[in-house]
């Protein structure tokens, strides 16, 4: 694990050596707050409902998988969704659409996953209501926004918010940035539409949020080769081969468990969060397993024997009753939340 988020998980020496950081970021954080939910800064509507999918804590709770299902359950749905993402660890500057060819050092990893695993339009920009626009200017059948990871992103306008937490992690040591990983209070789950705890197999929750949960199942589904991305196999007909399971997502473990789960024997590498893999970082001949979102940064030079695994998620019956009981009462106008107004 990381070393700050092993500082994440408990209260120390340095995390009280940090607790004068974390007082500013937690007193910026509301004042922010504050300003939209008193309309002294607007915030702004788009015209189609908007959903966020988002967290309170810093690091890898699973939001994009969570992103990527419910953009697909709306199309399932009869919808018309597109995608806004902030397009993190992206060099483009502005406002960007996604491609399927698109360079994730440009873009970000994660809207380019988002783009391939759902076919939706994905626009990324740190500004998410100028992304919201450019999306619906080029794609007027959109019917509605999936915002990944933009829950405090207050001044676009939203319809419903769903909080991730990882079940594994919960809130950590429940102090703000940097001394620990919450950019928002906990109480901040309860203002929320839903909160969602993501179950990782091999990994226990830790279930102290202090708030009602939905529970969503993140299981490892079937592998795909690089190079070949149409072959897919089930992990268990794998070949026996010494595996390198190489990442640089927020929370490896949490990959590194499932694997283990499943029985597979592998030496465990780990990269740094967005981390841009380059040749010669893994053996170009050996056996390599590494997640979906690390795969499409190694799509140009992967070798023969390295394969992606992909999440099956699986929401409980009652989030997807719930949701689908939203969606239902959702205008085809939009004001959206904290008193937006369309400009």
């Amino acid at each position: 694990m990381p070393t700050l988020q092993r500082l994440w998980t408990r209260t120390g020496l340095a995390t009280l050596l940090l607790a004068p950081a974390a007082f500013l970021f937690a007193l910026a954080a509301w004042l922010r707050r504050r300003a939209y939910r008193q309309g002294w800064r607007p915030a702004v509507a788009v015209g189609v409902p908007v959903i966020v999918v988002g967290n309170v804590t810093a690091g890898g709770s699973g939001k994009t998988p969570l992103a990527v299902w419910l953009t697909n359950h709306l199309r399932a749905q009869g919808w018309h969704p597109g995608v806004v993402s902030r397009g993190y660890g992206g060099r483009a500057r502005g406002c960007v659409e996604v491609a399927p060819d698109s360079d994730p050092a440009s873009t970000g990893d994660e809207p380019l996953l988002i783009r391939l695993k759902t076919g939706a339009p994905v626009v990324v920009g740190r500004d998410r209501v100028a992304a919201a626009r450019m999306l619906l200017a080029r794609h007027p059948d959109v019917d509605v926004i999936v915002s990944d990871d933009g829950l405090q992103h207050y001044r676009l306008a939203r319809d419903i918010e769903i909080a991730v937490v990882d079940a594994a992690v919960g809130l950590g040591n429940r102090w703000p940035l940097p001394a620990g990983p919450l950019r928002e209070p906990p109480r901040r789950l309860r203002d929320v539409d839903a909160v969602v705890e993501v179950l990782r197999s091999g990994a226990p929750p830790r279930s102290d949020l202090g708030v009602p949960a939905w529970r969503v199942d993140y299981r490892p589904g079937q592998v795909w080769r690089l190079q070949a991305p149409q072959t897919r196999v089930g992990l268990a007909d794998l070949p026996p081969h010494p595996w390198l399971a190489a990442t640089g997502i927020g929370r490896p473990q949490g990959f590194f468990d499932m694997l283990r789960a499943q029985g597979l024997a592998f030496e465990a590498r780990v990269f740094p969060d967005h981390h841009a893999f380059r040749p010669g970082e893994l053996p170009a001949d050996g056996a390599v397993l590494m997640t979906e979102k690390d795969a499409v940064k190694c799509r140009s030079f992967a070798g023969t024997g390295w394969w992606a695994v992909e999440l099956d998620v699986a929401p409980e019956d009652g989030f997807i009753r719930w949701l689908d009981a939203r969606l239902a009462t959702l205008p085809t106008q939009s004001r959206g939340r904290m008193g937006g107004n369309v400009e």
